[in-house]
């Protein structure tokens, strides 16, 4: 009978303490101004209990057992907050908890491609970051340009333009390479007759970041940022030295040496690049044509650095590239040519610019920056039976003016670009010169309008002379759901003039293209919108990270620039009097446990032309992609990466369609202190183009070739050494 009391007795203290759960009501404000925060996490530690504040700063928290709590207050940006709790507490008891803004944020990095000073995670913008670090692994892969940075982004492609010359551009969510500004410290340094090879002579040793937006960006920049802009930012010098070299060599009879000098000495520092970049023609599939063309290319890129004072500083930056590159019968290439083996291409190109930016700070909330630059761009491109030669010379010019403050901050300009192109020989159909001025004033504006809300407005007028005005707005907002949980939605207005330097014109050499005349030509002009969810959390305890990341994008090209045959060889470039337009998704997932890190993308890409009652979907965009990366990474010992990347059936412009094919890459680096070494196998089961279609039609005399869709190269080993003094 005892025992049996004994154990109802026990039952029912189990039962009390099982029920005796209470609640905790809390307001939450911000320590400085007692403003209440929205959208911050409360969480009971060791159990699974937690909750949100509301647009009131309330919490209520419900089923805490009885005993001492310790509860942990969390939002973005802030310090988190624990509070130690005995329950139950006194009855109808409301805590008040106050939570500071963390100082340090030191994960967090400040953009500079939206002119203002937040944190990447306060920007409205929606802005996809590659760190130093990812430049470094990455420049183990592809020293010499930053072609596979780009092309290994979800959503971004490098579309090969020459099969034997491997001239290539940029695309973002389907879009041709025009209508992509590239932007170097935010400078425009590969428009017009510079931007076929842009990215294949630009060395990645000395960036220090990239930062890619994606859709419209025209109001900040201008004209060709409608499918979207990505600023290469360089290093800048610090008290202490920075001294590396890099040095490779590939099984397609490359060899890449780099050096990199970088130092502060009181009111004077400086930057310093050279980059030696040489390769031999490479036809690993005996097609008879060059997989990788032959060539040598220098680059020095030297910038000093002046501290006036404390508010005012320069920099001064010199931007030299000079590179002759041949392609074409590997036996014509390798000196061995005769009547038959006699198709080449030939690029001899050379690119000089002069940049400088001076910024003054009025005081913590005012400053101004000017800059200027000039760049001037040669480029002879041969042919058996055609030569181009032409130069071109541009100038950008820019003034504006900044405040930041707490809630708000903006930023409102006025620039002058000029672009003016000159033909040195009269082909058929006569010299294409041509010369673009644009005078622009742009403002842009970004408010705090609530804890859970970050507005940004722009506005941009530019009148491009012979082409009239375009007026372009742009919205973004930023909704702070929780701590974890994020959404951006932005949209907004683009335009892009008229020349003869598209992908489909630097396939054909642009022999036989007439000129562009504002007689005959106008404006592309474009709208878009992007909307983003964003979800960060850990699983497990923390043990691991995950955050997932689903964008969805549309965008309109109205009248959109397409060449046209016009028979007799000749080419017109047309405005056509339909639209393009593209829309997709992108979806990302970053999952981390200890020193692995798996990184998986989908891509999917709807491009489609519309010229009145007919419709196509746009040449060599696949419509899904699949990139999956693995890492494992243990800091400052060991880099692997092993990665595959999945493309789809492409629409070609011969009205065939390519080959889905899928490829694979293993990286490893050994680091030490000083120094480390790496090897990396790209594409390691040998998938290109020539394994499963053709290249060229007719002979090897006359070749026609066809669209490149796929790698020609194909596995391609390289290694190397980087060292750090």
């Amino acid at each position: 009978m005892k025992k049996a009391i004994f154990a109802l007795m026990a039952m029912a203290a189990w039962a009390q303490g099982t029920y005796a759960q209470n609640t905790l009501k809390a307001t939450v404000k911000e320590a400085e101004d007692g403003e209440t925060l929205i959208g911050v996490t409360a969480k009971v530690n060791g159990t699974g209990i937690t909750a949100v504040s509301d647009a009131d700063g309330n919490i209520t928290i419900d089923g805490i057992p009885d005993g001492p709590q310790s509860v942990t207050f969390s939002y973005i940006g802030y310090e988190d907050k624990t509070e130690k709790l005995t329950f139950p507490l006194a009855a109808d008891a409301t805590l008040t908890v106050t939570m500071s803004e963390d100082e340090e944020e030191l994960d967090e990095v400040v953009v500079q491609t939206t002119r203002g000073t937040r944190s990447i995670r306060n920007v409205p913008t929606r802005i996809e970051f590659i760190s130093g670090e990812e430049l470094d692994e990455k420049s183990s892969m592809k020293p010499g340009d930053i072609r596979m940075l780009l092309n290994e982004s979800t959503g971004i492609s490098t579309q090969q333009t020459s099969a034997i010359s491997g001239n290539a551009a940029i695309r973002i969510q389907g879009l041709d390479g025009r209508y992509t500004q590239i932007l170097k410290d935010g400078f425009p340094t590969f428009a017009g007759a510079a931007s076929g090879l842009g990215l294949l002579q630009t060395p990645p040793l000395d960036l220090k970041q990239v930062e890619i937006i994606k859709g419209s960006s025209s109001t900040l920049y201008g004209g060709g940022a409608i499918a979207g802009l990505v600023n290469l930012i360089s290093k800048t010098p610090e008290e202490e030295r920075e001294l590396s070299f890099l040095l490779n060599g590939t099984s397609g009879k490359g060899l890449d040496a780099s050096a990199f000098y970088s130092q502060r000495f009181g009111k004077v520092g400086t930057t310093m690049l050279f980059s030696y970049n040489r390769n031999w023609a490479y036809d690993p599939s005996d097609t008879g044509f060059t997989a990788i063309p032959e060539f040598d290319r220098f680059t020095f890129n030297p910038k000093l650095f002046l501290y006036f004072s404390e508010n005012t500083e320069m920099n001064i930056a010199v931007n030299t590239m000079f590179e002759k590159r041949l392609g074409g019968d590997i036996e014509y290439v390798e000196g061995r040519g005769d009547e038959t083996h006699a198709y080449f291409e030939r690029n001899k190109t050379q690119r000089h610019s002069l940049q400088a930016t001076l910024t003054h700070k009025f005081d913590d909330r005012n400053r101004l920056t000017a800059k200027a630059s000039g760049t001037y761009y040669d480029r002879v491109m041969e042919v058996p039976s055609y030569k181009f030669d032409g130069s071109q010379v541009s100038t950008f010019a820019e003034a504006a003016f900044a405040q930041t403050g707490k809630k708000h901050e903006w930023v409102a300009g006025l620039n002058l670009w000029t672009e003016e192109f000159n033909e040195k020989h009269a082909g058929t159909v006569g010299k294409r010169d041509y010369t673009q001025t644009v005078a622009g004033a742009f403002a842009q504006g970004t408010w705090a309008a609530a804890r859970w809300l970050d507005v940004e407005a722009g506005l941009r007028a530019d009148h491009v002379w012979d082409y009239g005005w375009a007026v372009l707005p742009r919205l973004s907002a930023l909704f702070k759901v929780t701590e974890g949980l994020s959404s951006r939605l932005s949209g907004g207005f683009g335009y892009k003039a008229p020349t003869i330097f598209t992908e489909d014109t630097e396939r054909i050499q642009y022999a036989g293209v007439m000129p562009i005349s504002p007689e005959n030509n106008k404006l592309e002009r474009s709208y878009g919108a992007n909307w983003d969810i964003n979800y960060v959390t850990s699983l497990f305890g923390g043990e691991v990270s995950l955050a997932l990341n689903q964008l969805f994008f549309y965008t309109y090209i109205k009248s959109p620039l397409l060449m046209e045959d016009a028979g007799d060889n000749l080419f017109r470039m047309v405005n056509i009097g339909g639209h393009m337009d593209t829309k997709g998704c992108e979806t990302n997932v970053k999952l981390g446990y200890k020193d692995f890190h798996l990184f998986l993308g989908y891509t999917f890409t709807d491009a489609r032309t519309h010229d009145g009652d007919r419709s196509h979907r746009n040449y060599l965009t696949p419509r899904h992609r699949v990139n999956a990366i693995l890492m494992y990474e243990v800091e400052d010992k060991w880099r692997v990466g092993l990665e595959s990347y999945y493309y789809s059936k492409q629409n070609l412009s011969d009205g065939r369609e390519g080959k889905p094919y899928t490829m694979f890459g293993l990286m490893v680096e050994k680091i030490w202190e000083k120094f480390s070494v790496f090897a990396n196998f790209e594409n390691f089961t040998d998938r290109r183009q020539t394994r499963f279609d053709t290249i060229y039609n007719g002979t090897v005399t006359h070749p026609e070739f066809r669209d490149i869709y796929a790698p020609l190269e194909g596995f391609v080993f390289n290694a190397g050494v980087k060292i750090r003094l």
